[in-house]
C-alpha cells in the first residue's frame, strides 16, 4: 500500500475516533467543566476494614479504576454506626470526587429522623444479602434451637457483638432478643471486622453479620453459622435454616449502595450509575457475590432511588417494633 494512502487512512481513522470521543464527552459531561474523572476518587467506607461494605466496595472500585483510568481509593472512616462518614461526605464539594458507600445503617438512620442522608443523592445499588447468626466455636451449641434454648437458660450471661449503633447487625440482634424474650449484654464495635475478630477468639459469644464479612472465618472453621436472617433459605447457605423457623416474625437483610453529595452534576451521577451497574454485571463479580449470598442491585438512578426509599419505609415500620418491646 502506498505510504501516502496509509497516511490518509490513518488520519481519517484518527479524525473519526476524535469526533466520537468529542460527542461522548459532550453527552456524558454536559454541565461539567472538565472530563470526569480527571484525578483520584475517594470512596468512603463508614466502618473499619473487614466488613461487608468494604469487601463489596473493593470489587467495584477495582473495576472502576480499570474502566475510568483514575484510582478509586477506599477510605475507611468508622464511627457512630456510619454517621461520622455520612456527615463528612454530605458536607464535601459535590464534584464526584468523594463517594459514600452506603449500607443498611444509612436507611435505618434515615427511617428514624431526618439524617445526613437527606443531603445525599442515591447513585446506584451494590447488593442485598442475608445476615448470618454466628457463634463462637467455644459456645456449646450447634443449631439454632440449641442457641435459643441456651440463651434462655443463661439470662444475662451471653455477650453479643454489634457493628455499632443503628447498624443492621445490632437491629437484627435486638429483634432476635426481643422476639425470643432474651437477656444478654451487647458489645459495640466500630464495624463488624473488629467484632468478628473478638468472636473468633471467644471474647464475645455471638453476633449477626453478613457472610461477605465472615466468609474467611467460616471457611477456616473459626466461627460457626447457625441460621440466615431472610425469611427464605439462602441459595449460598442451603444447610442453614431461616431464623423465622423458630421466630416467625423475624426477617432482616443487608442493603448496600452508593451515594454522593447533593449538587453533584447529573452527568456524573449517571456515569457512575452506568459503570457500577456494568461492574455488577461482570461475571467474575457476580460469581464472588453469589458465593456470599449477595444479590446485585442493578438499575438506573430512578430505579435505585425508589428501591432506597422503599428500604427506608421498611425500617420505619420495623425499628419501632424493636424499640417498643425493650
Amino acid at each position: 500500500m502506498p505510504k501516502d494512502t496509509m497516511t490518509r487512512r490513518a488520519l481519517l481513522h484518527c479524525a473519526v475516533w476524535s469526533s466520537v470521543a468529542a460527542m461522548t464527552s459532550t453527552t456524558a459531561f454536559a454541565g461539567v467543566d472538565a472530563p470526569y474523572p480527571a484525578q483520584p476518587v475517594t470512596w468512603v467506607i463508614p466502618f473499619a476494614p473487614g466488613g461487608a461494605t468494604g469487601r463489596l466496595s473493593l470489587l467495584i472500585c477495582d473495576r472502576l479504576t480499570r474502566r475510568l483510568g483514575q484510582p478509586f481509593v477506599l477510605d475507611h472512616r468508622p464511627g457512630a454506626g456510619g454517621a461520622t462518614a455520612t456527615k463528612s461526605v454530605a458536607s464535601t464539594a459535590p464534584d464526584g470526587y468523594t463517594i459514600l458507600a452506603t449500607s443498611t445503617a444509612n436507611v435505618i438512620t434515615a427511617s428514624t429522623d431526618r439524617s445526613p442522608d437527606a443531603d445525599l443523592i442515591p447513585v446506584a445499588g451494590m447488593a442485598r444479602m442475608p445476615l448470618l447468626l454466628l457463634v463462637s466455636r467455644q459456645l456449646p451449641v450447634k443449631t439454632l434451637p440449641e442457641f435459643l434454648a441456651y440463651a434462655k437458660a443463661n439470662p444475662g450471661k451471653l455477650s453479643v457483638g454489634s457493628a455499632g449503633p443503628g447498624t443492621v447487625q445490632l437491629l437484627s440482634a435486638e429483634l432476635f432478643r426481643t422476639l425470643g424474650g432474651l437477656t444478654w449484654s451487647t458489645v459495640h464495635y466500630r464495624g463488624s471486622g473488629p467484632a468478628l475478630t473478638d468472636l473468633a477468639s471467644g471474647h464475645i459469644h455471638a453476633m449477626f453479620d453478613n457472610a461477605a464479612s465472615a466468609v474467611d472465618l467460616l471457611r477456616s472453621g473459626k466461627v460457626r453459622a447457625l441460621a440466615v436472617t431472610t425469611r427464605e433459605h439462602a441459595a449460598a447457605f442451603p444447610d442453614l435454616p431461616p431464623v423465622a423457623d423458630v421466630l416467625p416474625a423475624f426477617e432482616t437483610s443487608g442493603f448496600y449502595g452508593v451515594a454522593v453529595p447533593h449538587g453533584t452534576p447529573k452527568a456524573i451521577v449517571e456515569l457512575l450509575n452506568r459503570e457500577i451497574n456494568a461492574a455488577l454485571a461482570d461475571p467474575d463479580i457476580s460469581r464472588q457475590f453469589a458465593e456470599v449470598g449477595a444479590t446485585p442491585l442493578i438499575g438506573d438512578v430512578g430505579v435505585y432511588t425508589a428501591t432506597y426509599r422503599a428500604e427506608i419505609m421498611h425500617w420505619r415500620k420495623l425499628v419501632p417494633q424493636v424499640s417498643a418491646k425493650n
